[in-house]
């Protein structure tokens, strides 16, 4: 075999390692990046209780206000180990970077080079073909693995196999995508009291509001709807998009499946973690051409997160809190 033939097959090798680093970046355009952020008042360092929406929990805050002593002891070594981990991004890329230098690399050393500009242009084709595909098939992937997820959370608009007490039966039209599932089993998990078909609808209207408060950079209207602790967060997100040129673009949100997790009560205020499924058009743009470098500005992106929102009794929810679904 030629070392020219060798070339060629490290490159292709090289191409498809690359391709398959530049996925999970892609998923990276989201508000904060990913990562749990926000306060759980005194559950802030527990974990929460699953859901047919969330079976695996949610992953745990890697920014928050809530002191460490306020969860288990275990809290601040599970905090600590989380901020050494590299970051995940950050690794993928440079993994993508070695496959591509790694590709030029052999050719270079075996005589064949990048085969010049053209040469250039070409290899870098491929891996953003290659990657496309590569991000389609998971997607679909993904698609035919959540039926069951679907069913275990049916919506509450629809006829549940099993009678409910008076109060929820009443509610339940209103609930709309958040799952029967979640009302059905509430006594079996850590919920102290129980929520209102309003509440619901609360909570799907801060999903979408938050992410269009988001999205428009509309610091006041976030101030209105999160609490003071979450507009910090999302203030300095923005500004940090700000110097990098960039600006986050949250569309369309559609709460797809959703059921409570849980909720009590400390002191003066009332709390609900909840979990929902939803889609949106989420992507990084640059600010002065408004090119997508990010995400997807026509394909929607379905995500899992659990959201915790807080109020005083009898007053208005509050996002408190963003957790990815682990």
């Amino acid at each position: 075999m030629s070392l020219i033939s060798l070339a060629r097959r490290g490159r292709a090798v090289a191409l498809v390692a690359g391709a398959l680093m530049l996925v999970p970046v892609i998923a990276e355009a989201r508000m904060g990046g990913g990562k749990g952020f926000g306060s759980r008042g005194s559950r802030t360092m527990q974990q929460t209780a699953p859901t047919p929406t969330a079976p695996t929990g949610a992953a745990p805050m890697q920014r928050t206000q809530q002191p460490a002593a306020a969860g288990p002891a275990s809290a601040a070594t599970g905090a600590a180990a989380q901020a050494a981990r590299p970051s995940f991004a950050r690794t993928m890329m440079m993994g993508a970077a070695a496959g591509l230098l790694g590709a030029g690399l052999f050719g270079l050393l075996s005589g064949a080079g990048f085969g010049g500009l053209a040469g250039l242009l070409g290899l870098l084709f491929q891996v953003a073909l290659i990657g496309g595909l590569i991000w389609l098939a998971l997607r679909l992937f993904r698609r035919r693995s959540e039926p069951q997820l679907a069913s275990a959370g049916m919506p509450l608009n629809r006829a549940a196999p099993a009678p409910q007490p008076a109060p929820v039966q009443a509610d339940a039209a209103r609930m709309g995508s958040f799952g029967a599932a979640g009302a059905a089993t509430a006594a079996q998990k850590p919920v102290e009291f129980e929520l209102a078909g309003s509440d619901y609808e609360a909570f799907e209207r801060l999903l979408s509001e938050v992410q269009e408060a988001y999205s428009e950079e509309n610091l006041d209207r976030l101030r209105r709807v999160v609490t003071p602790e979450m507009a910090g967060y999302f203030a300095e997100d923005i500004a940090e998009n700000t110097r990098k040129g960039l600006v986050e673009r949250i569309a369309e949100v559609k709460l797809l499946q959703g059921d409570l997790a849980e909720s009590w009560r400390e002191d003066a205020f009332e709390y609900a973690t909840v979990a929902m499924r939803f889609s949106a058009l989420t992507g990084m743009v640059e600010r002065a051409s408004n090119r997508v470098v990010e995400g997807h500005a026509t394909i929607p992106t379905e995500i899992t997160e659990l959201w915790t929102f807080t109020r005083k009794s009898g007053g208005q929810w509050r996002l408190s809190a963003i957790q990815p679904v682990e």
